[in-house]
């Protein structure tokens, strides 16, 4: 493929590129840190499902008539104490999971008895899952955890609408966003960079074309350490009264910071005293790995369209487990009452069939939308989905939750640390810093590593394109190019999550090599 060919890729299609020539070159162990699927996995709360499962299963009373077939779960008085037998015979975190969870009862709000017969109605999957926007059994946990681990105990008053990952949360919440009216083709957005890539191309597909304004980070030292931060004339464009919604990933991608107070202050006195119609998508899928977490949906919830997944903080990628979280005092549905006419007209056309009194919320119209209106009766995440969000978000707000918080934040910097220590690079500020990834100029790096002459010649002699693909032939180490999320060209994203702590110094040290070779070859040239 040419240049051409290569720099059209989207940065994941360029990655698989790589790997098929890493294939063709047989050597050195593949280090592919431009993958942001977690290498960790978290046993306790699936072992838990898996037990619930099991133990659901063995209610189900068989037909006389025929072994095969089975009756649905019914409410039973003695179910709990089967259950507590049944966990007896099993000495395992799982089960420690539960034995915790029955003696602590009042982590589950109303009769403990009741949500234990829904949970195992849920982990059985045999009935659509009602309420269609989330379940009893869910609502609960999900919200509390959402509480404590992103809106830092603000209790807002918000639903949640659970959804298949952090893909399906944001189309639903563009689709929803465009069907109320609220966005239009060709409005003015602006996009928080860099960012996810694909939030890059979003905005450009032909049924949106929205006009997209840039608000970018800026790398600044704080004493001796590194942070992103937006400057305060990055963040007054938001004043643009044109601008219709704003798009962010908090923590960043790949720049892994969280927005620090002070840009928390300046987007909330922007909200309040100059665009309290200005809505927001806050995309908090890093935010759990930031000791002391705040959400933006924390600071103006009613502005805010909150989406979390689960998937990389406790290595659920496969599951696709995400939710949407909306104020119950939302801006988005004062904003359709003041709709002109004729749009008023076309959004109660389209959502008709479902409204009472001429009302719906808006979080009802994502669930509706979800499932192009007609088929909201069977809208929803599965139920064992969501009895998996369930246990998740319940191990995430138990003491053995924190302590795997600290461990997986503990795992990242270490990571942090062995990299950024063979390759000479300043920390991060490590109270809003992630460790998830790390975002490197390589000729920045190359300017302090070695020299701006050298620096210079392999801005003009290299591309990023043909740098990367040499360095995946020659040294088998894949990383992912960031310019397409909005950050420098010459940036490249090292993924800190998906390789073992020992290879990341490896990883720096294949870099090293590759780079002095080409370092040798300008002396050379420049004799």
């Amino acid at each position: 493929m040419s240049n051409t060919d290569l720099n059209s890729l989207s940065p994941f299609e360029f990655s698989l590129f790589l790997h098929e020539e890493v294939k063709k070159q047989p050597g050195l162990p593949l280090l592919d840190a431009g993958r942001g699927n977690p290498n960790w996995t978290s046993p306790t709360p699936r072992e838990a499902f898996f037990l619930l499962g099991e133990f659901a299963t063995s209610e189900l009373i068989f037909s006389q008539e025929e072994n095969a077939l089975g009756s649905q779960i019914n409410s039973k008085q003695a179910r709990l104490k089967l259950f507590e037998a049944f966990l007896s015979k099993r000495d395992t975190q799982g089960s420690r999971y539960w034995q915790h969870l029955l003696k602590h009862r009042d982590l589950i709000k109303g009769d403990f008895a009741s949500w234990f017969d829904e949970a195992c109605d849920a982990i059985t999957g045999d009935n659509y899952p009602s309420p269609e926007r989330v379940l009893d059994v869910a609502e609960g946990p999900l919200k509390r955890f959402m509480t404590k681990a992103l809106f830092d105990e603000n209790e807002v008053d918000f639903d949640v609408f659970p959804v298949e990952g952090g893909a399906a949360g944001i189309c639903y919440a563009f689709d929803t966003l465009m069907n109320s009216h609220l966005l239009h083709k060709g409005d003015k957005i602006a996009l928080f960079l860099p960012t996810f890539a694909p939030y890059v191309e979003l905005p450009h597909l032909s049924s949106y074309m929205f006009e997209v304004v840039p608000i970018k980070a800026a790398r600044v030292k704080v004493g001796d350490h590194v942070e992103y931060t937006y400057p305060d004339s990055e963040l007054q464009k938001l004043s643009d009264p044109e601008i219709q919604l704003a798009v962010l990933v908090n923590p960043s991608n790949p720049n892994s910071n969280a927005l620090n107070d002070e840009n928390l202050k300046t987007i909330k006195e922007i909200v309040t005293n100059k665009r309290p119609d200005l809505l927001f998508i806050s995309d908090d899928v890093y935010g759990t790995f930031v000791p002391n977490f705040k959400s933006l949906f924390a600071v103006i919830p009613d502005n805010c369209l909150c989406l979390y997944s689960f998937s990389k903080y406790y290595g659920a990628t496969g599951w696709r487990l995400g939710v949407l979280a909306v104020s119950k005092n939302n801006v988005m549905e004062k904003l359709i009452e003041k709709l002109p006419m004729h749009c008023k007209r076309k959004v109660s056309a389209r959502y008709a069939p479902l409204m009472i009194n001429d009302r719906l919320s808006f979080i009802d119209r994502l669930v509706a939308d979800s499932r192009d209106i007609t088929l909201n009766h069977v809208a929803g995440l599965s139920t064992p989905q969501q009895m998996m969000i369930t246990l998740f978000s319940i191990y995430g707000i138990v003491q053995n939750g924190a302590h795997y918080q600290q461990l997986i934040m503990h795992l990242c910097h270490k990571r942090e640390d062995r990299f950024f220590e063979v390759m000479e690079l300043p920390s991060l500020r490590s109270e809003y810093d992630t460790a998830y990834y790390c975002d490197l100029n390589i000729i920045n790096w190359a300017s302090e590593h070695y020299n701006s002459e050298f620096a210079e010649y392999l801005e003009t002699e290299w591309s990023t394109v043909d740098f990367l693909t040499e360095l995946a032939r020659k040294e088998h180490v894949i990383l992912l190019r960031t310019a397409p999320f909005g950050s420098d060209l010459w940036s490249v994203r090292i993924s800190l999550a998906n390789l073992h702590t020992h290879e990341y110094g490896e990883l720096g040290e294949r870099i090293i090599h590759f780079v002095d070779q080409i370092y040798q070859k300008f002396l050379e040239q420049t004799k």
